[in-house]
């Protein structure tokens, strides 16, 4: 039996680090991409293209689209507080909603009632090489896995710690502080992180219905709630689940590694390079028209489905596999937070301070290496918890020990309370402990989490899902309408907006070779890494 890591952070570190922060305070950078579907007045996926006044999605740095036309994709600048990303957050939402007029942003993370999947609009994103690649890589998304499982929304949350930390941190381990430190810690973080990312999952998990339509002529083993919605009974976050964003070639081919930079890149790189059969025979190219980059087994490393990644900003037109080999990791990419119904901006401050306490803590405690048969473990926990989690009895595997999500949620968070009074005092603040106490009450309560709230509340108003879930985007949406952009704030906006568009003018007015050797260029790119 492997022994466990362990569960506390060693209280010479945070007495260390509390003298290094002695009147200073701890910094993180973050970062928040919310993803919503455009609804019409009836709840159905909008078909309208996406909206003039928006700017170009292409080149616009805060508001853009993801899978689809129809999706949007807001996006905060670099913010050093959770009330700053936040309010950064908040007023895109409110700039969207100031001219969306009978449009509504979707409140869920499972989508709204789907058209056939045909009829799922692409997103577009103009006539540059760059554009077309976008477009691209989406249409081979829909070709591999149909346009029904990429309306699925997220809310993805960037992180990183201040430079002035990793230099206390690398005196306190004798350690010296440059980027292949860097990463080798942040690389520790993502796999504590992914050995315990069934706990975000039950606490955040907002998923457990959907509308019929999202698995029209698909296998499921869900049950029915009313006629419009199935459910399954305690789960937690579909979309983490079968149904959600998962993809058997990736689970059968591609046994990416956390265990170092290295081998994290090499693994990426060599699978993007790698052809796979099934995609190589659904073709590639059509009538001068690509159906996707490649029939390889990743079309680029964006299609890596993860709950964490590894992340850089590379310079425009770099390989960011590459600059990320060279140059280190520079911050981390959260990706398994549904959207919460209840909450305007689908997150909220509470949440964000639990995360930055809970990373912390994925960074300071031992930080096993994974091994087949723990990464096993790892997807086997999030399953569980997905489909069973509201029942906190559901046995997890601990490293060859079995734990109850109760037991062991609340051994988890007893050691990020350690990290979150530490926060609190260095900060002077209280917030951090407030936000642990909350999840620690939702171990004791599952009643509390939002996957069970969200079916007591549908089961309460006789309401199918989209029912619900509309309701919540309505409210929302009245919530934003009250909150008037002033000249100012409107002004700032507009000109985003029109220099976007300038932008996307300007790249789509400039020389270049054909798509052809653009993207044979792309992928030869990957090969030497």
């Amino acid at each position: 039996m492997t022994t466990p890591a362990n569960t506390t952070v060693p209280d010479t570190s945070l007495t260390f680090l509390s003298k290094a922060y002695s009147g200073d305070k701890l910094t993180f950078n973050r970062g928040i991409e919310r993803e919503a579907l455009r609804v019409d007045a009836s709840g159905k996926l909008a078909l309208t293209p996406h909206p003039l006044f928006l700017g170009s999605k292409l080149t616009h740095p805060t508001i853009t689209t993801d899978f689809s036309e129809s999706q949007l994709e807001l996006i905060t600048p670099v913010a050093h507080s959770a009330d700053q990303a936040l309010t950064l957050l908040n007023d895109v939402h409110r700039f969207v909603y100031s001219g969306l007029n009978d449009e509504v942003l979707w409140s869920a993370s499972m989508p709204c009632v789907l058209r056939d999947d045909p009829n799922i609009p692409l997103a577009q994103y103009g006539t540059s090489n760059l554009g077309r690649l976008k477009t691209t890589y989406r249409n081979g998304l829909s070709t591999r896995y149909g346009r029904a499982m990429q309306t699925i929304c997220a809310i993805h949350y960037n992180f990183s710690v201040d430079k002035s930390f990793w230099q206390h941190l690398a005196v306190l381990e004798n350690q010296t502080h440059d980027k292949h430190y860097r990463s080798r810690r942040y690389f520790d973080l993502m796999r504590n992180f992914r050995r315990l990312s069934w706990l975000p999952v039950y606490l955040f998990g907002a998923s457990p219905a959907v509308c019929k339509s999202f698995v029209q002529g698909r296998q499921h083993q869900l049950q029915e709630f009313d006629a419009g919605s199935l459910y399954h009974q305690n789960a937690t976050s579909l979309r983490n689940g079968d149904l959600g964003y998962q993809s058997e070639t990736q689970a059968g081919m591609l046994n990416v590694c956390y265990n170092s930079l290295e081998n994290y890149v090499s693994t990426i790189a060599s699978a993007i390079g790698t052809p796979h059969a099934h995609y190589q025979k659904l073709g590639v190219k059509r009538d001068d028209q690509y159906l996707q980059v490649s029939g390889n087994i990743l079309q680029s490393e964006a299609e890596f489905y993860t709950t964490i990644r590894a992340k850089c900003v590379p310079p425009k037109g770099e390989n960011f596999l590459k600059v990320l080999k060279e140059d280190g990791v520079e911050y981390i990419e959260v990706r398994l937070l549904d959207v919460n119904p209840y909450l305007p901006l689908g997150i909220d401050a509470s949440q964000i301070h639990f995360l930055d306490a809970l990373l912390l803590y994925c960074l300071l405690t031992a930080s096993p290496d994974h091994d087949d048969q723990l990464c096993a473990s790892v997807s086997n926990n999030v399953r569980a918890v997905v489909y069973n989690g509201q029942d906190t009895r559901t046995l997890l595997n601990d490293m060859g020990r079995d734990r109850n999500v109760k037991s062991w949620g609340t051994e988890i968070l007893d050691g990020v309370m350690g990290v979150a009074r530490w926060l609190d005092r260095v900060n002077g603040v209280e917030v951090y402990q407030r936000s642990v106490a909350a999840q620690q009450a939702k171990v004791t309560d599952s009643g509390l989490i939002p996957s069970s709230r969200i079916i007591e509340d549908m089961r309460a108003d006789a309401k199918s899902f989209g029912r619900f879930a509309m309701a919540q985007s309505l409210a929302h949406k009245a919530s934003f309408q009250q909150q008037v952009l002033s000249r100012a704030e409107l002004s700032y906006f507009q000109e985003l907006a029109a220099k976007s568009v300038r932008d996307q003018a300007l790249l789509e007015s400039q020389p270049g070779p054909t798509f052809d050797v653009y993207l044979k260029s792309l992928l030869a790119a990957y090969k030497a890494l």
